[in-house]
């Protein structure tokens, strides 16, 4: 297997065409990341897990995978595994980390749920199998404040998505269909215009007037608002309790089936660092953006990190009924037919480790493995 690689920023801005939903994609499997520090270390006298050298652990160099941010920069996951090497490996979207997972490129990973249901779907149920959650919210419609300064006036414009058919593209064009717009959902074209664009040059695009707002997570939400944007909607304000998933994790099912100890010692390392992040919010954003500076050479300012920081909520529950509403989105986009999600949860290692911390099980909403 060839080692993972970054992808350049040039090659990011030309991929603005997009990949059919149900369609892997064929790009690198993302950026290997670099082992940095006493926090990654293997303690002395550990021993492996499951006679395991390794356990490949895969996340996005966003602020919505905190989770995994925090869990690696702070030493969590090496802890849990103990002899164990945690390896780790950076993607820009969800294709390419679904298509490493399917490979053995990785073991585990943290993703979106777009992806995942992709994922599920193409396989026929048969590649992998969301096992927690890890965060909620960190969504946001940016917008130019001189061309929109209304709802309303987003019609007739070009809004940018991460990715064709990516969690917040569906999002997007959901509420897009809701206001009454028809957009083609291949096309992109429409009573509003969506721009694909990788979350890397979206920022560049709005300060050069290419686009004129975007459906985007965090930091690039904030980014834009660096940038003399205006938050016109947070996605939260349109789910029930303000509380919709954005981050899962998921495992192939062939290493979970083959190895649970280390499925469940990377769900004990989630759940503390989770807990850690509520503990010491200030010390756990410091750590997230430490582990951002590592795998992308460039750490958040302040104006940036704060406010993306405080938009996500931390959490162990994957949220599984707004799972199925997501699903149910992409249908009515017309970007995916009609999924059948049974067996895409098995969250039964999470439930032993909640209860073994003293917290209360976490639901499947009837889509659990049988």
């Amino acid at each position: 297997m060839p080692a993972t690689r970054s992808i350049s920023l040039r090659r990011a801005a030309a991929a603005l065409a997009a990949l059919p939903l149900l369609t892997l994609a064929a790009c690198g499997y993302g950026s290997e990341a670099k082992e940095e520090g006493a926090n990654q270390e293997v303690a002395a006298g550990a021993k492996k897990i499951d006679g395991l050298d390794t356990v490949k652990i895969g996340y996005f160099g966003n602020l919505t995978h905190g989770t995994a941010l925090v869990g690696r920069e702070q030493g969590f996951f090496q802890k849990a595994l103990g002899a164990t090497k945690a390896e780790y490996a950076t993607f820009n979207a969800g294709p390419s980390e679904i298509e490493a997972l399917n490979s053995g490129s990785i073991d585990i990973g943290w993703i979106g749920p777009s992806p995942a249901i992709n994922g599920y779907t193409k396989s026929a149920g048969k590649n992998l199998r969301i096992i927690g959650g890890s965060a909620s919210g960190g969504v946001k419609l940016v917008v130019n404040p001189a061309k929109i300064k209304s709802l309303k006036d987003v019609k007739g414009k070009r809004i940018a998505t991460p990715q064709h058919g990516n969690t917040q593209d569906v999002a997007f064009l959901n509420w897009a269909t809701e206001q009454g717009w028809k957009v083609d959902a291949e096309s992109g074209k429409g009573d509003v215009t969506v721009v694909r664009s990788d979350n890397k040059v979206t920022p560049d695009a709005y300060k050069a007037g290419s686009i004129d707002g975007a459906w985007v997570p965090e930091p690039t939400a904030s980014k834009l608002v660096a940038e003399g944007g205006k938050v016109l909607l947070d996605e939260k304000t349109l789910w029930p309790d303000g509380k919709f998933v954005i981050t899962n994790i998921i495992v192939s099912q062939k290493f979970l089936k083959e190895h649970p100890k280390a499925v469940e010692a990377v769900l004990k390392a989630s759940v503390e660092t989770n807990a850690w992040i509520k503990a010491n919010p200030d010390r756990a954003k410091a750590s997230a953006n430490k582990q951002l500076e590592v795998d992308s050479g460039k750490a958040l300012p302040a104006k940036v990190l704060d406010p993306a920081w405080e938009s996500i909520d931390f959490i162990n529950d994957p949220l599984a009924a707004t799972l199925n509403t997501e699903a149910e989105h992409a249908v009515k986009a017309g970007l995916l037919e009609k999924p059948n999600l049974d067996g895409i949860y098995d969250l039964t290692l999470l439930n032993k480790v909640l209860a073994a911390a003293g917290e209360s099980r976490v639901d499947d909403a009837g889509l659990g493995a049988k």
